[in-house]
């Protein structure tokens, strides 16, 4: 069991920078990969990013790269995602998650994924 806690949303406007943080407790993350995920009003969640177990691999949707960054500090067990330059198409429900199932897809398949977070709001005003 991973019990995993975002933090560092807000209100912001266009331009603005934010750190969301994923706290995690219960068991280590430093063997699971580590994503995160949005859902936009009215939309789908969409996968955002992802970082391998010893953080030297990322993965980025094409909308956020470039902006976004995302790292882990596994001594803290602790997952980041560094957001700049934010839009207002950035504006969502943000959600860390532990990814459980490693298989042929890449790390954007969101039932792969088996520990979710509650979720932190981005809200960005233009």
């Amino acid at each position: 069991q991973v019990q995993l806690v975002e933090s560092g949303g807000g209100l912001v406007q266009t331009g603005d920078s934010l750190r969301l943080s994923c706290a995690a407790s219960e068991r280590p993350i430093s063997t699971l990969t580590m994503g995160w995920f949005r859902r936009a009003p009215g939309k789908e969640r969409d996968f955002v990013a992802a970082i391998t177990t010893s953080g030297t691999i990322t993965y980025y949707t094409d909308s956020v790269k470039g902006r976004f960054t995302i790292s882990r500090d596994n001594a803290e067990n602790t997952v980041y995602l560094q957001m700049n330059s934010l839009k207002p198409e950035d504006t969502a429900q943000y959600y860390c998650a532990a990814r459980l199932i490693y298989g042929a897809s890449g790390p954007g398949r969101i039932t792969d994924y088996g520990y979710w977070g509650q979720g932190t709001q981005v809200t960005v005003s233009s």
